[in-house]
């Protein structure tokens, strides 16, 4: 049976609250708590809009910077806030199926959008593809989504689709956020 496609994705409204909560106290805050490091090569997964694009590229300084989305829409929208400010490159695509070579990437970051699609344990699969051994894979925690969506995630039940890739190591879990390792 095939799913619909409202059941594969499903946008998130633009709501400026939630906009500020990120820009200031959350990227801040993560970036500190895991050592993110500056100048890696780095990809968002399911970048809408582009909001934390403009953080990383500001404060990581990343060597190359990738937003990755399925809604050609919201990466217009991404792509009109960017303005031009460094090289930024908008990829409109699967998380499921990411139009990358192996080992692209040192930094995947993904703010949610794992615990928001169908087959997640496939888009982790790639995640792992796309890094580098020694690689880092960001992601909120179960908690964080719990605290921004606890409707729409209790609904769904996914709770860790990165138990089935154990290439993917634990290295630093603090408070909603956690670190992944790319082994091997």
């Amino acid at each position: 049976m095939r799913l619909s496609a409202e059941r594969e994705y499903r946008p998130f409204p633009d709501r400026a609250r939630r906009n500020w909560a990120q820009r200031w106290p959350e990227l801040p805050a993560m970036t500190r708590a895991l050592g993110l490091a500056r100048g890696a090569r780095l990809l968002e997964v399911g970048c809408g809009r582009g909001r934390a694009l403009t953080y990383f590229e500001e404060r990581l300084c990343p060597r190359r910077l990738v937003g990755l989305d399925v809604d050609a829409a919201l990466l217009d929208e991404a792509r009109a806030a960017w303005n031009g400010r460094g090289s930024l490159e908008l990829v409109c695509g699967d998380v499921r199926a990411m139009p990358f070579p192996d080992a692209s990437f040192d930094l995947v970051v993904d703010f949610g959008t794992l615990f928001h699609i169908s087959r997640a344990e496939q888009a982790v699969s790639e995640i792992a593809r796309m890094l580098v051994p020694g690689g880092l894979f960001v992601h909120e925690t179960w908690v964080a989504q719990l605290f921004s969506h606890p409707l729409h995630l209790l609904r769904r039940r996914v709770l860790a689709p990165w138990a089935g890739t154990p290439e993917l190591a634990p290295r630093r879990r603090v408070c909603l956020w956690a670190a992944r390792e790319r082994v091997g």
